[in-house]
């Protein structure tokens, strides 16, 4: 690597040291924007004396081996002895730095704690595709002169394309690209012209429109031809008359002066060239502007996800007199850290509806009254919607919104404007949390258990504990919220890490009266279909007249788990994965839910061809089939994941139950989670057993969670609730802590459980993952490394952790690799570990599950 300068070890500061200053010329410390191993590491690079200051976080070019990358500086470096440094090549001009010192900071942390290649955290932090491209862009210096009297046809060019400059690749001249360059350079040097590199993307930079104002020059001209005048120059036709009649009556804006205003055409009298060209011709449009009778100018279009979508209705939450005692209390705590600037975790621990929202509204708009800003992070897009209509009725201020479903346009321009500072409120999924924000006043993370949190690429980051980490380093208090806490957070606040606030009351209605309806009951009464004949007649009678709704939960999409063959018992499995396809009606197809490869429908069994292929369980489309037919008469709409991948339709059909038009919302575990709808009072969970006995730490935790949001939705109006959930294991624990609302119960037996074992919170996980094309290998490799692993471990005075494994994954072979895990457990993994093996090896530090 000497020939880029030299490595450093990565590492992040620890939260408490303050984020890094402007670097000063000398030495600074660099992430380049490389594939592989050489992006893990960061770069020392000299800063020449005519780049002045670089700051952190601001983009460079540097020149990595022998070709040029892309950089983010990072810092200043201390130059390493013995090793002669490359320079920068050049600053990239983006607007300032792209990295706020907030996320310079956020970076590394990212990057150390979850040993991922800083060169990808920093992609992370930025918008989809920001860093692909780059183009050497001409600005004329003075853009207000009139093109008739440049006599150089080099610099007419620069000079047409107004203040947003030019790129080099379209410009024309004798002498090709080369003969282009010196003459720019020349140009640059007598002072017409800036060249600079900017970052473009074909996607995700400004939309810009071009729009055509009238100069006064223009003004003056079209006066002097109506009143029959002859003018100085050329008279004008009647084409180039009509365009100046036109751009005068869209109204002059005020203070107009000199021969032309760059403002001008960014005013709203501006209008459209493409519409003023479809008119009147571009010819004319031209012309014009070569006499200085308008200006063209190029402006942003800013892409807004929220449309024209209106914000919630107002008063939807209590003011903050009429907030419960319980609520005060964890406000006054919150508020309190704010004006301090005080980094201070908090757990708000509340049955559901028990106002933990109005406590959020009420802490946001205390932080914005200081003069700061907040994060909310929500594990759903589906969830993010009705929050920010929320705030954005109660609050009267715009609000940014970040998730992965956005266009890249979309999330560019919403990143852009958080990093402009233009908006204060940033709500969105796990992406939102390494939003380029300035001064967070307040984080707060909604459903903090929710799996969703936890990115399932690298970077493998939780965003729940980054978040925590967000609120160190910017001296903001961080509010962890939930009905059923991650088990991890509940030990951590038993610990004393953590302030928890109980909400034990809700805000309105009453918790709903939950009953278990024994499955096997029904099979052995003959009822084979999904709806047991409680839940059916629980749905006939509901008041759908009088706006009664129900929530149906199923937590396993498609129309058909299992597609086997009656005579000789074959399973049609997904070649890759090797796990059964799912039948999605839907699609007329077989889809298979760990890799998302499809295949067609088997007319005939591929291994005794016979026809008598069958259809075993079922899944929400299947549901909502048959509550159709059981029910015709109710209006049913279905949320999963299948249709949330379609651009809009969550917040649909979302929509469409809030206002009524649907009796009853048939869905996966989204419907679970965030909707507050005070007509629904009844919650049917269909089958409460799909992941209760998987074979993996957090299984009974996630459907204990599962099933308390999902009844929780019910009774939250002034009508009684009532919640029937189906299960084949009605004594299991977890089903018998629901019924009974002993949370206590559950999570005593959880963190015995864990403490037993050193897992988490009692000790940290790593999981390791070999994966190759030749199982035999993978295995082989994965024997290696864990007897490495467990020499080290062994070596190592006074280290508590155990190296589990290898075993096979719980999905053995995807994209065609097959996949081995050694699982580190106990008290510093990462330390064992030493840093990334490299591949085949893949790492995921704090991992989600170990399946």
């Amino acid at each position: 690597m000497s020939a880029t300068g030299a490595s450093r070890t990565r590492g992040a500061p620890a939260p408490e040291e303050p984020a890094p200053g402007p670097a000063p010329p000398g030495c600074v410390e660099v992430a380049v924007d490389v594939a592989g191993e050489a992006g893990s590491r960061t770069y020392a690079y000299l800063v020449p004396a005519e780049l002045g200051v670089v700051m952190p976080g601001e983009a460079v070019i540097v020149e990595y081996g022998r070709r040029q990358a892309l950089g983010i500086v990072l810092g200043d470096a201390s130059p390493p002895s013995g090793i002669a440094l490359k320079a920068i090549l050049a600053r990239v001009h983006s607007g300032g730095p792209l990295l706020p010192p907030l996320q310079v900071a956020l970076v590394r942390a990212v990057a150390s704690h979850y040993l991922a290649p800083i060169a990808l955290v920093v992609r992370a932090s930025l918008p989809p595709g920001l860093l692909e491209r780059l183009e050497l862009v001409a600005t004329a210096r003075d853009t207000h002169g009139a093109l008739d009297s440049v006599s150089d046809p080099l610099l007419a060019q620069v000079l047409g394309a107004g203040a947003s400059g030019i790129p080099v690749s379209r410009l024309r001249a004798e002498g090709g690209r080369a003969g282009v360059l010196r003459h720019l350079h020349s140009l640059e040097h007598r002072g017409d012209l800036r060249l600079e590199w900017r970052l473009v993307t074909r996607s995700g930079g400004p939309r810009m429109e071009r729009q055509v104002a009238i100069t006064d020059a223009g003004r003056a001209a079209l006066a002097a031809a109506e009143a029959g005048e002859r003018l100085p120059t050329r008279p004008l036709g009647p084409r180039q008359l009509a365009i100046l009649a036109e751009l005068r009556d869209a109204g002059p804006p005020s203070g107009v002066g000199g021969p032309a205003v760059a403002d001008a055409a960014a005013t709203s009298d501006a209008v459209p060239a493409a519409s003023l060209t479809a008119r009147h011709g571009t010819g004319s449009v031209r012309a014009l502007e070569r006499r200085g009778l308008v200006l063209v100018t190029s402006v942003e279009r800013p892409r807004r996800p929220l449309g024209t979508r209106p914000p919630g209705p107002r008063g939807t939450r209590p003011p903050e007199a009429l907030l419960t005692s319980a609520q005060a209390d964890a406000l006054a705590a919150v508020v309190a850290a704010i004006r301090q600037h005080a980094p201070r975790q908090f757990l708000l621990d509340g049955v559901t509806a028990g106002g933990k929202t109005a406590v959020y509204a009420a802490a946001i708009a205390a932080a914005l009254r200081l003069g700061r800003g907040a994060l909310v992070l929500v594990p759903e897009i589906a969830l993010a919607l009705p929050l920010v209509d929320r705030l954005r009725a109660e609050l009267g201020l715009d609000v940014a919104l970040l998730h992965g479903a956005l266009s890249a346009g979309e999330r560019a321009d919403e990143w852009r404007r958080v990093r402009a500072g233009e908006v204060r409120i940033v709500v969105g999924t796990r992406t939102a949390v390494l939003a380029p924000m300035g001064d967070p006043g307040i984080v707060i993370v909604d459903e903090e258990h929710d799996a969703s949190y936890k990115a399932d690429r690298t970077p493998r980051y939780q965003a729940r504990d980054v978040a925590l980490l967000v609120g160190s380093l910017a001296g903001a208090p961080v509010v962890l919220g939930s009905a059923t806490p991650d088990v991890v957070t509940v030990g951590r606040a038993r610990a004393g890490e953590l302030e928890r606030f109980a909400l034990p009351d809700r805000a309105a209605g009453a918790l709903p009266e939950i009953r278990l309806v024994d499955l096997r009951a029904e099979l052995a009464a003959g009822n084979r279909g999904l709806l047991s004949l409680p839940l059916v007649a629980s749905l006939r009678g509901l008041d759908t007249g009088a706006g009664d709704r129900a929530i149906l939960v199923m937590n396993r999409r498609g129309s058909a788990t299992v597609v086997v063959c009656r005579d000789c018992g074959y399973v049609q499995v997904c070649p890759e994965c090797r796990r059964p396809l799912v039948y999605h009606a839907a699609f007329e197809a077989l889809r298979c839910h760990e890799c998302g490869a499809t295949a067609p429908l088997a007319r005939r069994c591929p291994a005794c061809g016979s026809a008598r292929i069958r259809y075993l369980g079922g899944g929400t489309e299947r549901l909502e089939r048959e509550v159709r037919e059981r029910l015709p008469g109710m209006r049913v709409g279905r949320l999963d994941r299948d249709v949330a991948a379609h651009r809009g339709a969550a917040a649909r059909v979302l929509d469409a139950f809030r206002d009524g038009a649907l009796d009853v919302l048939v869905g996966t575990g989204l419907v679970a989670k965030g909707i507050d709808v005070p007509e629904v009072t009844l919650v049917g969970v269909v089958s409460a057993d799909i992941a209760l006995n998987l074979p993996d730490l957090r299984a009974a935790e996630r459907t204990y969670q599962l099933l308390v949001q999902a009844v929780g939705r019910a009774g939250r109006g002034s009508t009684p609730g009532s919640a029937i959930v189906q299960t084949y294991q009605p004594s299991h624990p977890v089903l018998q802590a629901l019924v009974r609302g002993d949370s206590g119960a559950f999570y005593d037996a959880e963190l015995d459980a864990r403490r037993a074992f050193r897992a988490p919170p009692f000790g940290r996980l790593l999981k390791l993952t070999c994966a190759l094309e030749d199982r035999d290998r993978a295995a082989a490799e994965a024997a290696r490394f864990a007897g490495v692993l467990r020499e080290r471990a062994r070596a190592s005075p006074g280290s508590t952790v155990e190296v589990l494994g290898p075993v096979p994954a719980y999905v053995p072979r995807r994209a065609g690799r097959w996949r081995f895990h050694v699982v580190l457990r106990g008290g510093d993994p990462v330390s064992l570990l030493g840093g990334d093996p490299g591949p085949p090896w893949s790492v995921d530090v704090d991992p989600e599950s170990l399946l």
